[in-house]
């Protein structure tokens, strides 16, 4: 592995990392009965009905999972990659529409900036898999 593989390879485990983290975080802490931080109440001052916050922990366990397990094939993975950007984005949205602070409306565009970045690096291991013939390709 030459020197600029290694690393993209440790920034695209950096970046995926700090998203998985994220969500799984975010995914944990909107089930507690006494959330952490700024999430308490979140659901309801944000306007989403009660039930909103099973779908997204299950979507959020789930894409965790499809990023971080090797064998969940690449068409699912780039799937989690677009429900993430639609997450990020619409929590952003979300927080500027109900007026909070800046750094709310903020913080989300900042993961979304950190899987974006893992998703370019994403692209770029496919396509260096399939220059290097580690991946099998189809033959018609």
């Amino acid at each position: 592995m030459n020197r600029t593989n290694k690393r993209d390879t440790i920034i695209y485990w950096l970046t995926t990392g700090a998203v998985c983290a994220v969500m799984t975080f975010s995914a944990v802490n909107f089930n507690l009965k006494e959330p952490l931080g700024p999430m308490k109440g979140a659901f309801t001052h944000l306007g989403y009905p009660s039930y909103f916050r099973i779908e997204l922990t299950v979507a959020k366990a789930l894409g965790v999972l499809a990023l971080l397990v090797p064998a969940v094939p690449r068409k699912a993975k780039e799937f989690t990659y677009f429900g993430f950007g639609i997450t990020l984005v619409s929590a952003s949205i979300a927080h500027f529409s109900v007026g909070d602070p800046a750094l709310f409306v903020i913080d989300p565009l900042l993961f979304l900036s950190a899987l974006i970045a893992s998703y370019a690096l994403f692209l770029n291991r496919g396509r260096d898999q399939v220059a290097t013939g580690r991946v099998l390709r189809k033959t018609a």
